[in-house]
């Protein structure tokens, strides 16, 4: 009876194991692009937005892509052993915040978990071999607006920014702490500039957010952008 306890217990995990690892990759790719895409990047020619690319985070330590300006509890969980395997893939998934309390990604989490799965499967695929990523892998995404090149192409004055950011810092905070509102320190300035036209041209369906972007120039926007892209923590 014992040695059949063992025998059944032992199938019962190399099940469980084996259902954990079948996740739908294509339709991962598909949640990705949806949840993930508007701040990550994977794939061949990834680069870091506002927050790192992707490739290779399997067994890799937490906080370690190079060029990423992360939070000091990110890098102190790294620091500290934390491992991007699939059980911390899953939990930070669900809640960032439940696994590291003060991380800069601002993000509600997949509740789902077969979307986690799934979106884990596809970030699988970039991590077996990340410097022979497939040249038909996605780079990026669809911008959320088409934006005329003339526009990104504003250099942005950061000290006419600070001056405009007072009423952006009435709900974000400067140091890039998040307590219900999206952190905004250090993101890259282009992201910065999609997102609040985005909202100018009401694709990003938040009232205030749209109506303040409304208000803003395009010179305006882009000293924001420059201000909010050098404010470090």
């Amino acid at each position: 009876m014992y040695r059949i306890s063992l025998f059944v217990a032992a199938a019962c995990f190399v099940q469980a194991a084996a259902a954990r690892d079948l996740g739908d990759e294509k339709r991962g790719a598909e949640i990705f692009a949806r949840k993930c895409a508007s701040c990550h990047q994977i794939g061949a020619g990834a680069v870091n937005r506002v927050g790192p690319l992707l490739n290779g985070i399997f067994d890799r330590k937490a906080g370690q892509v190079e060029g990423f300006r992360y939070s000091k509890d990110m890098l102190r969980q790294g620091a500290d052993g934390l491992v991007w395997n699939f059980e911390n893939l899953d939990v930070y998934l669900e809640n960032p915040k439940a696994l590291i309390s003060r991380t800069r990604m601002n993000f509600r989490g997949l509740k789902d978990p077969r979307d986690r799965a799934d979106v884990i499967a596809y970030l699988r695929r970039f991590s077996a071999n990340p410097q022979d990523i497939p040249e038909a892998a996605p780079t990026a995404f669809p911008q959320e607006v088409e934006l005329d090149p003339e526009i990104l192409a504003i250099e942005g004055d950061p000290e006419y920014g600070e001056y405009l950011a007072s009423e952006c810092l009435t709900c974000h905070q400067r140091s890039g702490d998040d307590e219900g509102i999206p952190a905004i320190t250090g993101w890259p300035a282009e992201d910065f500039v999609i997102a609040m036209h985005a909202y100018k041209e009401k694709k990003r369906p938040h009232p205030v957010m749209q109506m303040m972007a409304g208000r803003l120039s395009n010179e305006e926007i882009a000293a924001l952008a420059a201000y909010f892209e050098t404010l470090e923590e």
